[in-house]
């Protein structure tokens, strides 16, 4: 099946709402755990249009980042502000793919429909939405095959196409590639181009640095649960302005 294909299929039918929601801007955001402070006052800003790659090593606060402005976890001190202030709104207009899909004991269809039917879309507009979305990412052929037999990469495209299917303003990726082989990376890569001409912002984290090269427009750099940068993609890889960025670059590791 030829998935790059399909992806070019995508119409402006399939483009998420205006950027309403956007920007969103975290003010000293700070989130404490087992007494450890592990974000330290993050402040910044992220606008529409961009795709922002969070970057950082093990332990840099990445994966944190994001389930709090997803709403997943609240801050411990600061405050998370978007454009708008109607929660059911923000819900709504966001979404969120994990490194490991969270995947229902259902098909591979039924996975996409569930979602659809919390959203509150209309029942007769659902079996429309899924094969579109099943259809994006190359999976309508398993359209009725149980999600959980699927094999890594599928899975990654279901999760995909489960949150596409919700036209999301903002879709959150934590390390989408994450153990996956140079094939099945590449198609993931693909859709979220796709998910991103569509429409989406896309604010995701990755330990590729090709990857961050590739698809980066900004990058957000933590270390330490500090913000340290916050910059467009080429001056970061070419001018780093501080040493932990230039060591993470090299390759070197940080403590």
């Amino acid at each position: 099946m030829n998935v790059l294909g399909l992806l070019s299929t995508v119409t402006a039918d399939d483009r998420p709402r205006a950027g309403a929601i956007l920007p969103v801007r975290l003010e000293q955001v700070c989130f404490s755990a087992g007494g450890k402070l592990l974000l330290d006052h993050i402040s910044l800003e992220l606008n529409p249009g961009q795709r922002t790659v969070v970057l950082g090593p093990n332990g840099a606060g990445k994966s944190l980042l994001l389930r709090l402005c997803h709403g997943l976890l609240k801050p411990t001190a600061g405050a998370i502000h978007w454009a708008v202030a109607d929660d059911r709104m923000l819900r709504r207009s966001q979404a969120m793919v994990f490194q490991r899909p969270v995947l229902l004991r259902r098909s591979v269809a039924g996975n996409v429909a569930y979602a659809l039917a919390a959203r509150g879309a209309p029942r007769r507009a659902r079996q429309e939405i899924v094969g579109r979305a099943l259809r994006q990412v190359g999976l309508l052929e398993l359209a009725r095959r149980p999600a959980r037999v699927l094999s890594g990469g599928e899975q990654q495209r279901l999760a995909l196409a489960r949150a596409w299917a919700l036209r999301p303003q903002v879709l959150f990726l934590d390390e989408p590639t994450a153990n996956l082989d140079p094939a099945a990376t590449r198609l993931i890569e693909d859709i979220i181009d796709s998910i991103h001409r569509s429409g989406a912002r896309i604010i995701m984290t990755t330990h590729d640095l090709g990857q961050a090269r590739r698809h980066a427009d900004e990058v957000v750099f933590l270390h330490r649960g500090r913000l340290l940068e916050h910059t467009p993609a080429e001056r970061f890889f070419t001018q780093p302005v501080s040493a932990e960025a230039r060591a993470f670059l090299a390759g070197e590791l940080l403590a």
